[in-house]
């Protein structure tokens, strides 16, 4: 027998009120503080998503609290503490920022854009409730996700139609799976990479790092890889790279199962025994700077370079509040939002239709 689901109260409604657009920029998340508990919390969260670990769930769950929760948080804060900023976590900084710079795009009266993270704070729920209650009734969803993953951009969708369950009144959705191949993407990357070469010169190999994941994943369907390879093939042709001149790979691999090869530091160690004693990085699946390329590869993996017998190493930060970019993502919202109405309806429509709603005997 199916119960009948349990729906949150509905915002107040007067009859013919404007309809509304908004767009929410998701990101994966950070935690509160760089401590340990704050981490415990982040992680159980992050961590307890079948999306993200898809082995047998009682199993994983046995492992997640009873060795990762113990052990993983202290280490977990160690890193972070190492990339915090005065303003906070530099992902969510950098969220907002970006968030921001794309409403500046927008009068707030026809588009209203937030941003919300997939875990931690602002939560999906909470941005969608407040989005709601402001009468918003069409919302774009945006991933922060250049490449398509179950293990990220599905997970997003996944708490948009979690938070629906629970929504008598729903807003109408519309969702980018993904822009890996998208002209301002790939420009905003090139000019970012042009503008580091002219500044700092070019080094003698462009290695290009995106977050791994598992391989099995690619087995099953999942796009990611070939996505990833796109994107670096389309990168690469813009700025004019022979196939010899750049590499590449996959970092932040957990765990013992295989990962998307070739990895990351290995590779950057491999290029250094082989001679090469300089290498520029950048990290294209990474819209913003965060956790996995200002201390992973910005400080660990530029460690195991020199280690290795490399002598300069530059990593070429994200796409963050890069102007290109800001206006990349109005253009990808923009095809999305096509044939939504972003401006309103009059006054006099709207209170023609209000009047009309009363004389049939609606409450209001």
């Amino acid at each position: 027998m199916t119960s009948t689901p349990r729906f949150a109260a509905e915002p107040a409604y007067s009859h013919g009120q404007p309809a509304k657009t908004a767009i929410i920029y998701c990101n994966l998340g950070t935690p509160q503080a760089p401590t340990a508990p704050a981490l415990r919390r982040y992680l159980a969260e992050f961590l307890s998503d079948p999306r993200v670990v898809e082995i047998p769930r009682f199993l994983w769950l046995l492992i997640l609290h009873g060795i990762i929760l113990r052990l993983r948080p202290a280490k977990s804060a160690h890193k972070y503490a190492s990339i915090w900023t005065a303003e906070g976590s530099p992902l969510k900084v950098w969220t907002d920022k970006q968030s921001r710079g794309l409403q500046t795009l927008y009068d707030p009266n026809q588009v209203q854009v937030r941003y919300a993270m997939r875990y931690g704070s602002p939560s999906i729920p909470e941005v969608l409730n407040e989005l709601k209650n402001q009468g918003v009734n069409r919302v774009l969803v945006l991933p922060a996700y250049p490449q398509y993953s179950a293990t990220t951009t599905a997970s997003v969708f996944d708490a948009v139609y979690t938070w629906g369950l629970q929504t008598r009144y729903l807003p109408e959705f519309r969702f980018v799976n993904h822009y890996h191949d998208h002209p301002a993407y790939i420009q905003a990357l090139a000019g970012t990479i042009r503008a580091h070469w002219a500044a700092n010169g070019r080094s003698e190999q462009l290695v290009m790092s995106f977050h791994g994941v598992p391989e099995r994943t690619l087995k099953l369907g999942d796009p990611y890889h070939c996505e990833c390879h796109k994107t670096a093939r389309l990168l690469a042709e813009a700025l004019q790279l022979k196939k010899d001149e750049y590499k590449v790979c996959f970092q932040s691999r957990f765990g013992k199962a295989k990962w998307l090869e070739p990895y990351t530091e290995p590779t950057v160690r491999e290029l250094a025994k082989q001679g090469c004693k300089s290498i520029d990085i950048v990290c294209p699946g990474f819209v913003c700077d965060c956790l996995e390329t200002l201390e992973e590869i910005a400080m660990e993996v530029k460690a195991a370079f020199i280690e290795d017998g490399g002598s300069e190493f530059h990593y070429i930060a994200c796409l963050n509040e890069n102007p290109a970019w800001i206006q990349g993502l109005q253009d990808i919202a923009n095809t999305h939002l096509s044939g939504w109405p972003v401006r309103g309806i009059a006054v006099e429509d709207s209170a023609q239709s209000r009047q009309a709603a009363l004389a049939m005997g609606a409450v209001d």
